[in-house]
């Protein structure tokens, strides 16, 4: 085989590793939501707001990956022992271990509480209660089975649902 014939496969190796290299780098950052064992090792049993702990619905707990390491996790919980004022717009907790995208706005690393509000929109709240945060929601009128709270990947990305109501959750 000739020397030139070579540094063209060579070349056309790299270009081809390359290549591989970014779509997979891109595939993680797009997310993939969790299950088993990955999804229980991150999702907490219960959530500190306002005050008080309560425990996690498991069964209405989400979480995704974006890249290697990095996890944002939703999840509601029973707010039985929360005043009616804080039940009203406290419906679980939502965490994030690095910036992320809710929709069009950047949220920062945190643990946060959240609600959806009848008039189409998640809130967020620091753990003290503050708003930190409200996101217009999206309709899914096609969503066969809608549950309380799940995340789905789909073509523009991981959307958290409440319902048929969702909000798209990306990586910065």
């Amino acid at each position: 085989m000739s020397l030139s014939r070579i540094r063209h496969s060579i070349g056309a190796a790299a270009i081809l590793f390359v290549s591989l290299a970014f779509a997979f780098a891109a595939t993680q950052q797009d997310g993939v939501v969790l299950s088993g064992a990955e999804f229980t090792k991150v999702v907490p049993t219960t959530f500190y707001f306002e005050g008080q702990s309560a425990p996690t619905q498991i069964r209405n707990a989400a979480a995704a990956r974006f890249g290697a390491k990095r996890y944002v996790i939703a999840g509601m919980v029973d707010t039985s022992g929360y005043s009616s004022e804080v039940r009203a717009k406290y419906e679980g907790f939502f965490i994030t271990d690095s910036p992320i995208m809710l929709g069009d706005s950047k949220v920062a690393v945190g643990a946060y509480g959240f609600g959806f509000s009848n008039d189409g929109k998640l809130n967020l709240f620091d753990v003290g209660g503050n708003k930190v945060l409200s996101v217009s929601t999206s309709s899914d009128k096609d969503l066969k089975r809608p549950r309380p709270l799940t995340m789905i990947k789909a073509g523009d990305g991981i959307r958290l649902y409440s319902g048929k109501n969702y909000v798209i959750v990306s990586a910065k």
